[in-house]
């Protein structure tokens, strides 16, 4: 049985956090392969200007390229509309019909979250969810039924909006965001002083 991780997010800009939880939850958790989840039209974010899901698609294809096991996946910007994980993990198990165990990772502000998205019952039937936290943070309980696991990643204090910030007051996004993400990132203009 293939055991897939489902990484979902705006990934506007992806940065090094992104990249680390993807790599050490794939290690941590023996998958063979981490779908790196880039959303359409993320519904958290209403209200607030996105970057076009393309460029973040971009970014992401080149954050991923060459780490073995992670694979950027266009899944959501394919189907069009409002991006729902329940969805996605529909669509993501429908081909394998049963023969792949799915595994959401999160983070722990997400994890607390769950249960006020679109269909939790449908996430929580179709997959276990792995909680990438910093050392020593609490443990999140997501109820009754909930398949959890925990991975420990290393405290990275880096966020979209501070990143985006920095790109747009010309500073520059070296060690924060993979280099080859900060290639696309210039190439297309994005974040004005990107």
């Amino acid at each position: 049985m293939e055991r897939v991780g489902v990484f979902g997010g705006t990934f506007d800009p992806v940065h090094v956090g992104h990249v680390v939880a993807a790599v050490w939850a794939r290690a941590a958790l023996a998958l063979d392969r981490v779908l790196v989840v880039v959303a359409n039209e993320p519904w958290q974010k209403s209200g607030r200007a996105v970057t076009p899901a393309e460029d973040r698609l971009a970014m992401v294809a080149a954050a991923v390229e060459g780490r073995d096991g992670l694979e950027a996946s266009r899944i959501e910007i394919d189907r069009g509309g409002p991006s729902y994980t329940a969805e996605t993990l529909q669509a993501v198990a429908a081909p394998a019909g049963g023969r792949s165990e799915l595994f959401l990772i999160v983070g722990a502000d997400v994890a607390s979250e769950l249960r006020t998205w679109e269909r939790p019952e449908v996430v929580r039937r179709l997959a276990t969810v792995a909680v990438v936290d910093r050392p020593g943070a609490g443990d999140v309980a997501l109820g009754p039924g909930w398949r959890v696991e925990h991975v420990e990643i290393p405290l990275l204090a880096v966020s979209g909006s501070a990143l985006r910030e920095r790109a747009e007051a010309g500073l520059p996004l070296d060690g924060l965001v993979p280099d080859a993400a900060i290639r696309v990132i210039r190439e297309r203009g994005l974040y004005a002083g990107g």
